[in-house]
């Protein structure tokens, strides 16, 4: 008996299928694409959004530091401390500068350089923005191993912190008011550092301006340890206090007291 061969017709993807088929595939891959730049390009601009937002709090933290090392004069006269203020502006910008210096006498009574640190900003041509820099001198080095082995000409120099600012400002209180320019010998009560990052725009004069709220400011106690009078100013009997003050703060029921605000 003969085996009976059946024969079948095996169907080739014509042309027209392969470039349907090639044509799904590469909308595929764009779309994927397109959404894998759209992810990258989010990220890097919520990066970059938390760099601006943390990178101010973290300059005004370490000038904070530099000045928080500062005490009151000895009372033997034998170390003094004084803090200088500039400011101006640089190509339209506010541009400021804030050094820190302090002095000591040897055993001949000769005035010799303890530290001196300065933080300044200046215009960079090639960004159209300032860049803050920082310089730290003299005796007292910041790093007690290798600050020492340095040449005196390589722990002079003013290393960049961060570019990119468009306001930098220091201003020093008396006690009344604040200065953008301090000078005296006599230690300030206060400085207060503003900066931002944020880009300007110009008014109707023309200036470059920078919105109050671009602005990060941060205020700086001299010397915590000083002795702070306090005065009380008793409250005046025209202004009217409610029945709620008199009340006690641990009675059920009066979780919404408010102290009255001429207090």
């Amino acid at each position: 008996m003969k085996a009976k061969i059946i024969k079948t017709r095996q169907r080739a993807f014509t042309v027209a299928e392969v470039l349907s088929a090639l044509v799904i595939v590469s909308i595929v891959l764009i779309s994927a694409l397109g959404v894998h730049s759209r992810i990258r390009r989010s990220s890097e601009q919520l990066e970059k959004k938390l760099e601006n937002a943390l990178l101010p709090i973290e300059i005004l933290q370490r000038i904070a530091e530099d000045l928080d090392k500062l005490v009151s004069p000895a009372v033997d006269g034998r170390r003094d401390i004084q803090i200088s203020i500039k400011n101006k502006f640089d190509q339209s910008y506010q541009a400021g500068q804030l050094k820190i210096t302090q002095t000591y006498y040897d055993s001949r009574n000769k005035p010799q350089l303890f530290e001196e640190i300065i933080w300044q900003s200046n215009y960079d041509y090639d960004a159209n923005s300032l860049v803050l820099y920082r310089s730290h001198k003299g005796l007292n080095y910041e790093d007690k191993i290798l600050g020492a082995r340095k040449e005196k000409w390589e722990r002079e120099l003013f290393i960049p912190v961060a570019s990119g600012l468009t306001y930098f400002l220091a201003e020093a209180s008396n006690g009344d008011k604040y200065s953008n320019s301090w000078t005296s010998k006599t230690m300030p009560i206060a400085v207060k550092i503003s900066l931002s990052f944020e880009p300007p725009y110009e008014d109707f004069t023309g200036s470059l301006v920078i919105d109050e709220d671009d602005i990060i400011t941060r205020t700086v106690t001299i010397d915590r340890t000083r002795n702070i009078t306090f005065k009380y100013l008793p409250p005046d009997a025209n202004d009217f206090i409610p029945d709620s003050y008199f009340y006690d703060q641990n009675e059920p029921g009066n979780a919404d007291f408010t102290e009255p605000n001429n207090l």
